[in-house]
């Protein structure tokens, strides 16, 4: 306990700004041995129940203690299809690292920063991953190449069925390539983590929008004996105030596809134009709300503030993201609620016009409900604005299977503990059947499903 908590190097914050160039650089392997003594190797292990993916963190970390950071990468590959991804974007703060037992009189262990360590350990020839040897077994579709998509076909794999994913989008990922900025999560380690996938056996159909170009049943009828929907929640949400529909209004969703996926900040060399505003407001508080506005100043914008109804301590968005935004020269305007968009005369936005707010009871959430404040409305010049208060998930393919049970705002009902959704023979997890949440709670809900949809086979054949 009396060795302090290793920090990562990163960029310098006026030189980050102008490159798209992930922020963090990582341990070093002496930085890595360091943090990996200051673990306990507790025998309750509370860490463990806190991964929602179920890795074994005080193996990977004992390996990497030991300077076996091959055997580290192994033992994360045992439960975890994406390590490389959940060491970067993963809310550890709020999960593992929470119930480390170091937290309790200091800092815990860096448990996330291990485990992209580990994962980005490259030492010669790295074994293939193998899918399971019954390939006998069933066919299954997994609908969605993101998180939670990927997961459920992993381990399918691993049980010996022969999995296609289906993948709308013209490159895989999901919300991991076109909503999460290269500066925080490469779009080369995506990839990468996917190409692993697919040497299990995988394959993989992109462009193929299940509700449009082919349907559920058809699946079915090909031969596929079970389904897994991992769509996530990719319709985006606004606040249906005046002037939402000037030009110059973004939702986050289109402003950072047309940024991470599809390249526009590398126009003309990638005809995929976009807006870049001189003086930028970016409406929630969450990370998607941070990845915009940081993704702003990099396409040159003079000026970002980020407007938000809640104060501080409310904000969803991770510590780390905050801080980071910060450093960058994000301004923040806590406590404030747009009324309407204000129109420059040609259609284009010119400003907002907000209003004060202060915190009453809490709500539904747990967090205090703002309250309009009389009397203190204000305008902000802005030129652009993104609005990133959360999605709804995509309805095209529930309207297209009218026999799915659908919940909350169009969720897909599904048990929690198997995914298996009101459609025999169908599975949903991650976004689609919670609603927006995050990236390792998507994945936790793909191994599951994965479990479920393994017992729902073997039953109909025994």
């Amino acid at each position: 306990m009396k060795t302090p908590r290793q920090k990562m190097a990163e960029q310098d914050p006026q030189e980050r700004i102008a490159n798209f160039d992930e922020v963090p650089y990582g341990y070093t392997p002496e930085q890595a041995q360091a943090e990996a003594a200051r673990c306990l190797q507790c025998q309750k292990a509370p860490c463990r129940a806190g991964c929602p993916v179920e890795i074994d963190i005080p193996a990977f970390i004992l390996a990497i203690r030991e300077g076996d950071f091959a055997a580290a990468r192994e033992k994360l590959l045992e439960t975890n299809s994406l390590p490389a991804v959940c060491g970067r974007v993963c809310p550890q703060e709020d999960q593992c690292e929470k119930v480390c037992v170091l937290a309790k009189k200091g800092d815990p262990v860096a448990i996330g920063t291990l485990e992209r360590f580990a994962a980005d350990w490259k030492d010669g020839e790295e074994a293939d991953p193998e899918a399971g040897s019954a390939p006998e077994k069933a066919k299954v579709a997994v609908i969605g190449a993101g998180p939670a998509g990927l997961t459920a076909a992993a381990d399918l794999a691993r049980m010996g069925y022969r999995v296609t994913i289906f993948e709308a989008l013209h490159r895989p990922g999901g919300v991991l390539v076109y909503g999460i900025p290269e500066f925080r999560l490469p779009k080369a380690i995506v990839f990468e983590e996917v190409e692993k996938v697919k040497k299990m056996g995988v394959e993989l159909e992109l462009n193929q929008v299940v509700g449009a170009t082919l349907s559920v049943e058809e699946l079915f009828d090909s031969g596929f004996e079970a389904v897994f929907v991992g769509t996530g929640a990719g319709l985006p949400r606004f606040m249906g105030i005046p002037g939402e529909n000037l030009n110059g209004v973004y939702s986050a969703n289109e402003y950072l596809t047309r940024v991470n996926l599809m390249k526009a900040f590398r126009f003309p060399e990638y005809d995929t134009p976009v807006i870049r505003g001189e003086k930028v407001c970016v409406i929630g508080g969450g990370n998607v709300a941070m990845d915009s506005a940081r993704t702003a100043l990099r396409l040159g914008a003079e000026e970002v503030t980020i407007v938000y109804r809640r104060s501080r301590a409310e904000a969803p968005a991770r510590v780390e993201e905050v801080h980071h935004a910060e450093q960058e020269g994000v301004i923040f305007k806590f406590l404030t609620l747009p009324l309407k968009y204000l129109d420059d005369g040609n259609g284009w936005i010119r400003g907002m016009e907000c209003q004060g707010m202060e915190l009453g009871e809490p709500d539904d959430s747990g967090r205090r409900r703002p309250v309009p404040v009389p009397g203190t409305e204000f305008t902000i010049d802005c030129d652009l604005a993104v609005v990133a208060i959360g999605n709804d998930p995509n309805p095209l393919l529930p309207r297209a299977l009218p026999e799915l049970e659908l919940g909350w705002k169009g969720t897909i009902v599904a048990d929690p503990e198997t995914g298996a959704a009101s459609v025999p023979g169908v599975f949903a997890g991650g976004d689609i059947a919670t609603g927006a949440a995050t990236v390792i709670e998507a994945m936790g809900a793909g191994k599951k499903a994965a479990r479920g949809i393994d017992r729902y086979l073997s039953a109909r054949k025994s």
